[in-house]
């Protein structure tokens, strides 16, 4: 039996006395810990040389590895010349702790997704002994705060790049001109006191933080759980105590870098004792492709906790939204005022100028939570341009606010943003926006496409003026106009599968050709009809879909033609239709769209719809983030079938649910659908008896 001695600065309260099994060998392994007593360590030292194997010392502050400041303190040296008096083999356990530390990232990035780091907030109270963490972590996220001048000089300032780091490990970065040094702030209250907030404010809005092994208490010491709740702690060997201090400040999950292959926590100074013997090594050839090995074939991985017993994983989003109407601007104060005073021509003056206000994040977005257990929270970001100065305004512009509103979802640490109901605006329906964001982009046009038809067909359902056989295509008619577009051709093939006969209706005539071609050669069972002309069948249409918007001097269609009881599903934005046209057509149905209720608990300030209710564009996003698909999804003007059918399982399998169908005025109520049906009954009813006087006058 081997014996392993770890002879520690840290607290005696954690020693241990053990015989594991590791690598095929039999081990004992003992810690002693001294309490921060050096002389103890010596003491210690002389009586355990050549009584062991290989002797490890634990809790040390590790010399820095980056730049010019490979210096350790006074303690750590002292203890290397003490090892280094010694007969027997002594290791601190620092080779395993490099390879260790870019593995941790590495290892953890690939096993949660690929993305579990994108784009993360992350503080490192230490960049100069953490520089390894730190580089792999920069590979994945620009969101790095490092509070090493902070702690180390009392610079009140952090450094936000792995280039930051460099320049400062090598004595070169300008902030170190700040001021005169730590003994200045030391007795500077005022600064001493700054230092410890703007540190403390910066743990808060992480989302990571990366604490080191020594001196861990000391790290922490000003955060409770107001700074530490729902985060991602990475340190190294955590033992029990460290994890009750996380859990009772409310840490989600703890990345202990340090693997745990035996019975009790052991720090990396025992770890690589215990490689050393089974491999024969002394300290001077034990080498890194040694410990790659048995790290790849003992599968030495990370140790991953999470501290209240359930697995937890929060992705983040953003989204863009816009006042639909300038009547919506009427919810900030000032705006509000001033309407009173003159509610035209003022509020017409606002609404032009609030065009060109800076995006804003409008409200914070919580309590999402997935039946597979992810959750996800994100930021709305408000930009101030109604859908009227959107279409005033050149795609240029718009796009310019979009990216603006992009680099506010970056800071913030979103992993995906969503552009709502700006496809058109754009003018390339987000091409450009996402070649130039650092952020995946999505328009939501998959899944406003899906939610629109699935609010159409739950509308057709309640009115009942359709028969509706399980298993069989509805025997009715359907129309869209804008057949061509990006929304429109995705709803034409969706009603291809649950109709009948479907007519597309669109101005290029090319393009509807090779529409019919391939929903024929896709779809079986289907008639599709063609046509330059909405007006040539409406009358005989029992659904409707406008994903086009008319010319400003002509109507989308004429709804006085429709027939009474139709469904009209109005995907276009701005809108084709005005309450007013509506309120003409009682015995018709228009839908704005359909709302989709996310699941868990949501809380975010008012959009407009119920309380954990949101628009299909905000909810794809949501998904997105939820399924960590952090990529281009609907994007451009050719939204693919594939994409919406997608989106739609996906949005199943995370708990989100068709909330609420929304007509020109709000949510629409059982009481709107019963009101149609009867009206329309009544209005076929008196067409059928004038049709009826018409052929016995004739």
């Amino acid at each position: 039996m081997k014996t392993i001695v770890n002879i520690s600065l840290g607290p005696s309260k954690d020693d241990y006395d053990f015989t594991p099994r590791f690598m095929g060998m039999d081990f004992r392994v003992i810690r002693l810990g001294t309490d921060g007593s050096i002389d103890i360590v010596a003491d210690l030292l002389k009586e355990w040389d050549a009584k062991a194997d290989v002797i490890g010392l634990g809790s040390i502050q590790f010399p820095f590895t980056i730049g010019k400041k490979t210096s350790s303190q006074e303690q750590t040296k002292i203890l290397y010349q003490l090892g280094s008096k010694l007969n027997t083999p002594f290791t601190t356990g620092d080779s395993l702790r490099s390879v260790g530390h870019e593995w941790t990232i590495r290892h953890l990035q690939y096993s949660f997704g690929n993305n579990f780091f994108n784009n993360s907030r992350v503080v490192f109270f230490s960049g100069m002994i953490n520089s390894g963490t730190a580089g792999a972590i920069s590979e994945y996220t620009t969101n790095l705060k490092f509070c090493d001048p902070i702690l180390e000089h009392g610079i009140p300032k952090f450094l936000t790049s792995i280039e930051d780091l460099a320049l400062y490990a090598n004595e070169l970065h300008s902030v170190l001109k700040w001021v005169p040094g730590r003994k200045f702030s030391d007795f500077t209250m005022p600064l001493r006191v700054y230092n410890e907030f703007i540190v403390q404010r910066a743990v808060q809005q992480a989302h990571i933080i990366v604490v080191p092994y020594y001196n861990f208490y000391q790290y922490l010491k000003n955060c409770g759980v107001k700074e530490l709740f729902g985060k991602t702690v990475i340190t190294a060997t955590a033992y029990d105590d460290r994890v009750k201090f996380l859990r009772e400040r409310g840490v989600d999950m703890i990345i202990d870098s340090t693997p745990k292959i035996l019975e009790n926590v052991v720090g990396v100074s025992v770890l690589e004792a215990m490689i050393m013997v089974a491999l024969d090594k002394t300290p001077e050839t034990l080498t890194r492709d040694d410990l790659l090995e048995v790290i790849s074939e003992r599968r030495m991985d990370p140790r991953v906790i999470y501290p209240s017993g359930e697995k937890k994983r929060i992705n983040r989003f953003a989204f863009v939204v816009h006042p639909l109407t300038r009547d919506y601007l009427k919810k900030i104060k000032p705006v509000n005022w001033i309407s009173r005073l003159r509610p035209t021509a003022r509020l017409d003056t606002v609404e032009k100028i609030m065009a060109y206000a800076p995006p804003f994040v409008y409200s914070k977005v919580t309590g999402i939570k997935s039946p597979t257990g992810t959750e996800a929270e994100g930021w709305l970001i408000a930009i101030g341009t109604t859908p009227k100065q959107m279409l005033a305004h050149s795609p240029e512009f718009i796009n310019s606010r979009l990216l603006k509103a992009a680099e506010i979802a970056k800071k913030l640490g979103a992993q995906i943003i969503g552009l709502g109901a700006l496809t058109r605006a754009m003018g390339d329906a987000g091409v450009t926006v996402a070649k130039f964001s650092d952020l995946p982009i999505t328009t939501g046009n998959s899944y406003s496409a899906s939610a629109a038809l699935w609010a159409t067909a739950e509308a057709v359902r309640q009115i009942g003026l359709i028969d509706i056989t399980k298993g069989k295509k509805l025997k009715g008619k359907t129309m869209v106009i804008g057949a061509t577009g990006a929304v429109g051709s995705v709803c034409s093939k969706l009603l291809a599968t649950a109709f009948d006969d479907v007519y597309m209706v669109d101005v290029h005539d090319a393009k509807l050709l090779a529409l019919r071609e391939s929903i024929l050669n896709e779809i079986k069972n289907v008639n599709v009809h063609i046509t330059t002309r909405s007006d040539k069948y409406i009358e005989d249409m029992d659904v409707i879909v406008t994903a086009a918007s008319a010319r400003p001097d002509e109507k989308i269609l004429d709804i006085e033609k429709v027939k009474p009881g139709c469904v009209i599903t109005d995907v276009n934005r701005p809108l084709n239709f005005t309450i007013k046209e509506a309120r003409q057509r009682p015995d018709v149905l228009i839908i704005a769209s359909g709302e989709i209720a996310l699941p868990g608990e949501p809380e975010m300030k008012n959009i407009g719809l119920p309380p954990g209710v949101a628009y299909a564009s905000l909810a794809e996003t949501i998904v997105l983030a939820l399924e960590g698909r952090y990529e281009n999804f609907s994007v451009g003007r050719e939204i693919s079938w594939e994409k919406v059918s997608e989106i739609y399982k996906m949005g199943l399998k995370h708990g989100m649910k068709l909330s609420a169908i929304s007509g020109l005025e709000g949510v629409l109520k059982n009481d709107d659908f019963v009101r149609v049906r009867d009206l329309a009954k009544i209005a076929r009813r008196t067409a059928g008896k004038t049709i009826a006087t018409e052929i016995e006058s004739n």
